[in-house]
């Protein structure tokens, strides 16, 4: 049975996308249908472009902005949101006993220098000497320290004052998933009481749209909802940082601390399989669930990426539950890896907290409008190669 042993609420979301930062910005934008994308910049792909954040908000010393790049702004910034958000931002004592789990990418490229080598290394009389002086003078003291993904754990430590113990998980979407697993599995255990968990993504890097693109993963031209994109199947990048306190349901009321949600279960399918495995391993997930799902009012929050044969797979899978409302965030904000399922848990957080689903955002008949209302929601992650996963969550009465 894979019901956490002690209960895990939310009590804290903080997060940045496109459509802003914090919970009402959301909201406000699935409710008014409302998508950001930049088609120019990038072309021929198109991002959401992340919203102008007043970092001093959150990030108060310019020293330590100057010291991040991007991805470490978006994430040490959704941190302090979250931590705000739980009322421990600033509580030495809770702040101390917090156990932080991160999950990231590596660091951002040096485009100009990245280019200079490209373009002049066929050129030169001697390329190996060129190639070691470009190393030795042009890249960043930093370079190598900036690959690891723990150096956001770090300056969310160092900005914030998370001082627990400390994890980092890499590797795309599955990071995302087995970060929040974990934490909610730690606290469900009795190995902790209170947590932070997320990560954040800049999907506004010529160097990640080249990567994924050389692996067929991109959507190219016109802006299209994730299921509407069987033209030209791919992802729309986004930027995004999302992060999570869970806490231990004691813990939360010896603290005075209102619960958002509950999170009843995560399940995780590591590893992709042959054609129709991401179905079938949605399929055992949800049977797996099954003594905990409720009667009725169920929902389904989708982190669809638009990728196939995943998305297709994910689609197939749904038409066998087709009373069940579905909504793909994915279409508002881009995909952002691995903090896409905490993106997504947070969204089903604001969901329960309405008490229903915002509009749908679909002519491909996935997405049904639906005005009952929502008290029990399912998040799924069908990672753009690996990284099935389904959470639980349920509102707190």
């Amino acid at each position: 049975m894979p019901e956490l042993r002690r209960e895990v609420w939310i009590t804290g979301i903080g997060i940045v996308s496109c459509l802003g930062e914090g919970p009402d910005a959301h909201w406000q934008g699935f409710a008014e249908r409302r998508i950001k994308v930049d088609a120019e910049t990038f072309a021929p792909y198109v991002v959401h472009p992340l919203a102008p954040l007043e970092l001093d908000r959150q990030i108060p010393k310019k020293g330590d902005q100057r010291q991040m790049e991007a991805w470490q702004r978006i994430g040490t910034y959704a941190a302090g949101l979250a931590l705000q958000d739980a009322g421990v931002k600033g509580n030495a004592d809770l702040l101390g006993r917090m156990d932080m789990i991160v999950a990231a990418a590596g660091g951002e490229r040096d485009i100009a220098v990245d280019g200079s080598v490209l373009s002049n290394k066929s050129k030169a009389a001697n390329p190996g000497a060129f190639l070691n002086e470009k190393l030795m003078n042009d890249l960043r003291p930093t370079l190598f320290l900036a690959q690891l993904s723990n150096l956001l754990a770090g300056n969310i430590s160092i900005v914030h004052g998370v001082t627990g113990s400390s994890r980092s998980f890499m590797g795309e979407e599955g990071a995302g998933v087995e970060a929040v697993r974990v934490a909610s599995a730690r606290i469900g255990a009795g190995q902790s009481d209170l947590a932070l968990v997320g990560g954040s993504y800049n999907g506004q890097r010529e160097d990640l749209l080249l990567l994924y693109d050389t692996g067929g993963y991109l959507r190219r031209g016109v802006f299209r909802p994730v299921w509407e994109r069987t033209d030209s199947p791919g992802m729309v990048l986004g930027s995004i940082g999302a992060f999570l306190v869970l806490e231990e349901r004691a813990h939360a009321q010896a603290r005075g601390a209102r619960p958002l949600a509950r999170v009843i279960a995560v399940l995780s399918e590591r590893s992709r399989r042959p054609p129709s495995a991401v179905a079938e391993a949605l399929g055992e997930m949800w049977e797996k669930l099954a003594a905990l799902r409720g009667a009725g009012r169920i929902a389904i929050i989708s982190g669809a990426t638009g990728t196939e044969p995943g998305t297709h797979e994910e689609r197939a899978w749904l038409k066998r539950m087709p009373d069940l409302p579905v909504r793909a965030t994915g279409s508002y904000i881009g995909h952002g890896f691995e903090p896409q399922f905490a993106m997504n848990i947070a969204i089903a957080t604001i969901v329960l907290g309405h008490q229903k689903l915002f509009p749908p955002l679909d002519s491909s008949g996935v997405e049904q409008a639906h005005e009952g209302a929502v008290d029990q929601i399912a998040v799924t992650s069908v990672g753009h190669w690996r990284g099935e996963a389904i959470a639980l969550l349920d509102a707190v009465s």
